[in-house]
């Protein structure tokens, strides 16, 4: 996952980074350790109690540059979704990145928001995906040794799916 960033965490705005919840200036510890500790979580504890994880681009444009997303104010309704999903109830669809809202699953009702535009926004890029690959292995490349092995197998995985 990228983020920008900010003038809080290392003065510049607008680079992207690979920083989990921008935790890399703050935190005290080696972060291979951290990503070790939550990795530990699935052994420890009843899968089905540990927190549901949803990535959201809420940025993203149309090819003319257009935001396809109308803003914070509707966010509620992908919000919606989530709570439907971890209900087992919101409809998804599997891609090679996970699983994304089945069409007609985030309710678009009283929005200028075409089916097109959610189409566009549910869209995975595959190749955008591929080229990613070299980045997230130069990302994890810096924690050498003590990376968790897990989490290098699964950008293998990724790969995979993606090809």
């Amino acid at each position: 996952m990228t983020s920008e960033t900010t003038a809080a965490a290392t003065g510049a705005v607008g680079n992207l980074r690979r920083d989990p919840f921008a935790m890399l200036p703050f935190c005290g510890y080696n972060m291979a350790d951290y990503f070790a500790h939550w990795l530990t979580f699935s052994n420890r504890f009843d899968e089905s109690t540990l927190p549901k994880i949803f990535y959201v681009n809420w940025f993203r444009k149309s090819k003319d540059g257009r935001w396809l997303w109308p803003g914070f104010g509707e966010n509620s309704r992908v919000l919606e979704w989530i709570f439907e999903r971890t209900a087992g109830r919101g409809e998804a669809k599997e891609t090679p990145i996970g699983f994304v809202p089945a069409p007609g699953a985030i309710n678009i009702e009283g929005l200028d928001v075409s089916e097109e535009d959610m189409a566009q926004l549910l869209s995975v890029h595959a190749e955008e995906w591929r080229t990613e690959l070299p980045r997230m292995r130069e990302h994890y490349a810096q924690f050498n040794e003590r990376l968790p092995a897990k989490l290098a197998a699964m950008v293998d995985d990724l790969e995979t799916r993606l090809a």
